[in-house]
């Protein structure tokens, strides 16, 4: 024996009423999943539950593609048979469309933040997920450019400082040369050596001591002449104190 036809009121039972909206809810998403799939058709369902929970199922998750086209076939629409006196109403249009929009931006704001997610499905938070994995790898990626394009421009400044210290060393340590070169006197050079020339010796005049003995007396030599033949050995040797 069949069930009977059911009456299309609502019902006061609030228990009833609950298990028959998950019912009906169940058996309506199976059925826009089942037409989207058959007839290659865009599906987008919306429901509402009595407490103002929002149950909704869209063709590959495009809800808001879906609006957005339903948006413009209806602006289209309504645009061919207006005329000019219906101009404040399409604006209250434009007004209801950008709204809606807002509403929807919002709750999606809303789910990537991690709110209000006990209104989604499964399906809905894995591409959720999907999304917010794409978004972050992105953002890695970003990052680490920026973070190897500025260690590459740090090392090229400590290259070029490098070189400049490398430069300023090596003008310092030629400075110090030429400064030490010049306070030198001639007998601190390496290369200087004493003329033999001015170490020739005078000969010594010889003495006559005994008795009948002779010897030839050297020539007398003045005290002027030995002073002048010692007169460059004296001034080497003043010369080096």
């Amino acid at each position: 024996m069949g069930r009977g036809r059911v009456q299309l009121k609502r019902i006061e039972n609030n228990i009833n009423r609950q298990v028959t909206f998950s019912k009906r809810r169940a058996g309506l998403l199976k059925k826009a999943n089942e037409i989207s799939v058959l007839c290659d058709a865009e599906v987008a369902l919306i429901v509402f539950s009595h407490k103002g929970k929002l149950f909704e199922y869209a063709t590959d998750s495009c809800m808001e593609k879906i609006l957005e086209r339903h948006e413009r076939y209806a602006y289209a629409e309504r645009q061919l048979v207006a005329n000019d006196s219906e101009t404040l109403g399409n604006w209250t249009i434009e007004y209801s469309r950008l709204k809606a929009k807002i509403e929807l931006l919002q709750t999606n704001h809303r789910h990537y933040m991690g709110e209000d997610l006990g209104s989604m499905s499964l399906k809905e938070l894995q591409s959720l997920e999907q999304q917010l994995d794409t978004a972050l790898k992105t953002i890695r990626t970003r990052r680490n450019q920026l973070m190897y394009e500025s260690i590459s421009e740090l090392q090229k400044k400590e290259k070029v400082i490098q070189e400049q210290n490398n430069m300023l060393a090596k003008k310092i340590k030629d400075k110090e040369k030429a400064n030490t070169a010049q306070q030198a006197g001639p007998w601190d050079q390496p290369n200087y050596r004493v003329d033999p020339s001015f170490l020739i010796q005078q000969p010594h005049p010889t003495l006559n001591i005994g008795g009948n003995h002779r010897e030839e007396a050297a020539p007398e030599v003045g005290r002027n002449d030995l002073d002048l033949s010692l007169e460059p050995f004296y001034s080497c040797y003043l010369g080096c104190f």
